[in-house]
């Protein structure tokens, strides 16, 4: 029977080299060639289960070249596996031009699932809400990055950034400045890899303990920040409506431990939003 041609996106291990499906390995084991990230890495990944299938490299600098490439093999009618390094193709990873370029060509794209590690850091974060949105890499840039995180600041559902060893303290610190230092998150390190590390804290206190020690501004990390309370906007009308009668007959302390009574809200962001109408209170 022959073979369609097609492109297969394959997700592969994090790390742990056996965090791969029977599926994937099916796939890996009959296509006529792999398009790899670095066909190092894959060659790795490979010779641990036994496969001997040809590659062709198809990475971030090379990626349009290699959509040709593959355009052409699928012509031929040839089948074709899309992998990245690490987890799945085109998701902060490259491959979408790619798939992109195949579809545009008129070829089948079938994802093979597997590993994620947003997915497997959202399984371990213990958080409630359902929605969460998917952030990726924040600029590289302060300014930017800075910019980038208050535009995420009323987003009620769980927000999931990846990031760069040589930028988490500094990214933890623009996080607890926009968007509060009372919101939990979870830094997720080496995910499945020999030294992974999950922790949970106060975003208050993430850059501290990312501080203690070295070894754990080491790696690769995702990070799970809690969503704003609620929908935000309605939130925050409501707060004001009970924060402004109480700042005209209380000290700002006992305005605020009302306040935080009555509508719900947290201590560190009602006080600063006090602080605020205060200072409006105060001009007229």
């Amino acid at each position: 029977m022959q073979k369609e041609a097609q492109l297969y996106v394959v997700a592969t291990p994090m790390g742990n080299l056996d965090d791969i499906t029977l599926r994937a390995l099916k796939v890996l084991a009959s296509v006529d060639v792999i398009a790899a990230e670095d066909t190092r890495t894959t060659a790795h990944l490979l010779d641990h289960h036994g496969l001997r299938t040809p590659m062709m490299a198809a990475h971030r600098h090379n990626e349009r070249r290699a959509a040709a490439a593959i355009v052409e093999r699928l012509a031929r009618g040839e089948t074709v596996a899309l992998v990245s390094d690490a987890g799945t193709p085109a998701v902060s990873d490259p491959g979408a031009i790619i798939v992109a370029e195949v579809r545009a060509a008129g070829f089948r794209v079938t994802p093979i699932p597997g590993a994620n590690a947003a997915i497997a850091a959202l399984s371990a974060a213990g958080m409630t809400e359902t929605p969460f949105t998917f952030v990726g890499f924040l600029p590289s840039k302060a300014a930017a990055r800075r910019k980038a995180i208050e535009a995420l600041r009323k987003i009620s559902g769980a927000l999931v950034f990846y990031e760069a060893p040589h930028r988490i303290v500094e990214c933890a610190q623009d996080l607890a400045a926009a968007l509060g230092g009372d919101r939990v998150i979870l830094i997720a390190r080496e995910i499945t890899k020999l030294f992974e590390q999950i922790h949970r804290c106060q975003l208050d206190e993430a850059a501290a303990w990312l501080s203690m020690d070295e070894n754990r501004q080491r790696g690769e990390f995702v990070l799970v920040v809690e969503g704003a309370a609620g929908a935000v906007d309605d939130a925050e009308e409501n707060l004001d409506r009970v924060l402004r009668p109480l700042l005209d007959e209380l000290t700002l302390v006992q305005a605020v431990k009302l306040a935080c009574a009555i509508a719900g809200s947290k201590k560190n962001s009602t006080y600063a939003r006090a602080l605020e109408l205060s200072g409006e209170i105060e001009k007229k």
